[in-house]
């Protein structure tokens, strides 16, 4: 009996991911529509409306004061560790980092660099509006406010709008900006607003920001996801001039498996001149008459003998002198003589 391995939660994720082995192309680029238009302008009214009201110091910068002299971290105090950890959630640094790694797996899954595209874009406009804003206005925080009931405009600070509420808002919507289908981004948008609203609040419960910091900040992130259909052209021929460079790097580096074989040069015969032949070899004979007649080298004749034949020859050098009592071999010894004693 064959029995099937049930799929865990975590194995039906991942099969759902394996089913984008290439780049999908049912994956409808947003376009600035009327409605998308409309909220664009709503957005950019409630923003300028916000810079105006606390630059005419008016309801919105006593709120302010109000829920600062109500110092939220001392009245929920159990809280405060938990906050300290969550604001951390619109830190710049490590959620562009969380988001870029997802990101960065999933161009790398559908092969399309529009989603790491599209949050470089995303992340630049934020530093280049949202830092603008904050030089530009100069506020100073509630921790080292001045004056008692000032907007505290214009004396070098830099928390107007609030950077992790702007933060939160761009870099978790990117991801509902990016959903594959009307479903997630659904999903995505609510996830993303709750998470943005919640570093907001945070930053007020800590006393780092003030109300209306974070409403300037939550407008100025739904700005930058909402004008992002503006930059999908230049996404697009960014993509595809980072895909040709590819391109022409890979085929400046590829070797060529079978390299055509050398051509082989066949050796050509040279056929001599007569003429020429002809006085090669007078000259031949003119050099052989100049030169001088020599005798030539002959070894004189001698019998050849066999090596035991052979008369040893001692060199002059070691030759040893005659000894007057040696006698030759052969001959009969003296005979001594005789003295009597």
């Amino acid at each position: 009996m064959r029995t099937e391995r049930t799929l865990t939660r975590l194995d039906r994720v991942f099969t759902r991911l394996d089913r984008e082995p290439e780049r999908p192309a049912h994956i409808d680029v947003p376009r600035m529509s009327r409605h998308r238009m409309v909220l664009f302008a709503s957005t950019l009214a409630f923003y300028v409306a916000i810079v105006w009201a606390v630059v005419i110091t008016s309801w919105l910068v006593r709120l302010d004061w109000q829920v600062m002299f109500f110092r939220p971290y001392q009245q929920w105090a159990e809280i405060h560790a938990f906050v300290d950890y969550y604001v951390v959630l619109g830190q710049r640094g490590p959620t562009a980092v969380m988001v870029a790694a997802w990101l960065g797996w999933r161009s790398w899954r559908q092969h399309t660099l529009r989603p790491l595209l599209a949050l470089g874009v995303s992340l630049l406009l934020l530093n280049i509006t949202v830092g603008a804003a904050k030089l530009g206005m100069g506020r100073l925080g509630p921790h080292y406010a001045t004056s008692i009931g000032s907007n505290e405009m214009w004396l070098g600070g830099d928390i107007f709008p609030s950077g992790h509420t702007a933060n939160a808002v761009v870099t978790w919507g990117i991801l509902a900006y990016l959903a594959s289908t009307p479903r997630a981004r659904r999903w995505l948008s609510a996830l993303s607003a709750v998470t943005s609203l919640g570093v907001g609040l945070a930053t007020v419960y800590l006393g780092t920001h003030w109300l209306s910091d974070v409403l300037l900040g939550w407008a100025a992130g739904l700005l930058i996801l909402l004008a992002l259909p503006w930059f999908e052209p230049l996404i697009t021929r960014a993509e595809t001039w980072i895909f040709d460079l590819r391109d022409r790097w890979r085929a400046g580096r590829a070797v060529p498996a079978h390299l055509p074989p050398a051509p082989v040069e066949v050796p050509v015969l040279l056929k001599p001149c007569p003429a020429a032949a002809e006085d090669e070899a007078a000259a031949r004979e003119a050099a052989t008459a100049a030169r001088s007649p020599r005798d030539p080298f002959q070894l004189a004749p001698s019998p050849h003998t066999a090596r035991p034949e052979r008369t040893p020859v001692t060199p002059v050098s070691i030759r040893r002198p005659p000894h007057q009592d040696r006698m030759a071999r052969g001959a009969a010894p003296a005979a001594r003589p005789l003295t009597g004693g």
